[in-house]
């Protein structure tokens, strides 16, 4: 049986992977940081008591600015495959918190692949680690992007991940090690966090239809992003590190839609206008705009055989219709007496 571990599995990214990977047959472990609150509501539906005989999902505190417990669980684990999804990985806070934004990002990276290139040395062992790079690594390149596009990053996050992404392709030239990056357009989820402006859309129109909120603040609505699944982009991660040499490669759709095509889909999904309930707030611009992501993915599609399965429209439908049932279950809540009480 695989063995895999993957930082970052409580996000969205992380809880499809898991997902995925279990149904795969592989054991999984997971790294967390430790927080007042729970925060693994994403994959309360995969874990099981470590009571359970034979349970495969695992949880181990940690971070990855903390080398020592990195080593600590690498050293325990014993994986097969590392999937680094671990990040601050919030651009328009990224600016209010760059310093934090590179430890975690950059320089987790490479205390990750220093731990991993030690261990290898001293257990003989292989380890195959996938990178998770980021769409903002390009910027404000010209689109479309593809493997060979220059990058022009414009945000301490996006700065962060082309270290990242540099050090990866460094470990590998020098030290042999299986390294790969994944540079990953858009993708969504009703697993999105709700800070993330597809998320926030959505949530909000579920929301807004059930009577629970008025009016929906948005920065710039001209960006044109190119979206896809998250569900299908975990399995491209997966592909990346099945093959018999490492590589980088560009995760997209090939197709492009501004956030007010978005607005426009998401509103119209429930029969609402979305020009009546949305403002702009100037406070959502970034210092330094990124207008027009479109990837081109020909060498996932051509290397791994990888293609996406979910169209726009029907990633749109699908956090809309989700979201409705959240907020239809929050306003039974409210109705009970429960008002404020968020439920998600």
């Amino acid at each position: 049986m695989k063995r895999a571990l993957i930082t970052g599995i409580t996000g969205q990214d992380g809880s499809y992977l898991a997902e995925f990977l279990l149904g795969k047959g592989y054991e999984v472990h997971g790294i967390v940081r430790r927080a007042s609150s729970f925060n693994t509501g994403k994959i309360d539906h995969l874990y099981a008591d470590p009571h359970v005989p034979n349970h495969r999902l695992t949880l181990h505190y940690g971070d990855l600015t903390d080398a020592s417990g990195l080593r600590r669980i690498i050293d325990a684990v014993l994986p097969d495959e590392v999937y680094n999804l671990g990040a601050q990985s919030h651009v328009k806070v990224s600016f209010e918190t760059p310093e934090y934004t590179a430890d975690v990002v950059a320089v987790g990276m490479l205390k990750l692949l220093e731990v991993l290139r030690t261990h290898m040395e001293t257990t003989g062992r292989t380890v195959k680690l996938y990178q998770a790079g980021s769409s903002e690594m390009f910027g404000a390149a010209k689109p479309p992007q593809s493997e060979a596009t220059p990058f022009h990053p414009r945000s301490p996050y996006s700065v962060a991940k082309v270290a990242a992404h540099w050090f990866a392709i460094n470990y590998r030239e020098s030290y042999g090690m299986f390294c790969t990056n994944g540079i990953l357009f858009n993708h969504e989820s009703p697993r999105r966090g709700e800070t993330f402006v597809t998320r926030k859309i959505t949530r909000a129109v579920g929301r807004i239809k059930h009577g629970l909120q008025k009016t929906l603040y948005l920065g710039n609505l001209d960006a044109r992003r190119d979206w896809g699944f998250a569900g299908d982009y975990v399995e491209a991660m997966w592909m990346m590190l099945q093959q018999d040499q490492p590589d980088d490669y560009v995760v997209a759709t090939g197709e492009a839609y501004s956030v007010k095509e978005f607005l426009v889909a998401a509103f119209g999904r429930v029969g609402l206008d979305w020009q009546e309930f949305v403002k702009i707030d100037e406070r959502y611009f970034r210092p330094a705009e990124v207008d027009y992501l479109l990837g081109d993915s020909t060498k996932a599609r051509t290397a791994l055989g990888w293609a996406p399965k979910v169209d726009f429209p029907t990633l749109v439908a699908m956090m809309v219709d989700h979201d409705l049932d959240l907020a239809e279950r929050e306003k039974t809540l409210e109705l009970a007496g429960f008002k404020g009480q968020r439920y998600g």
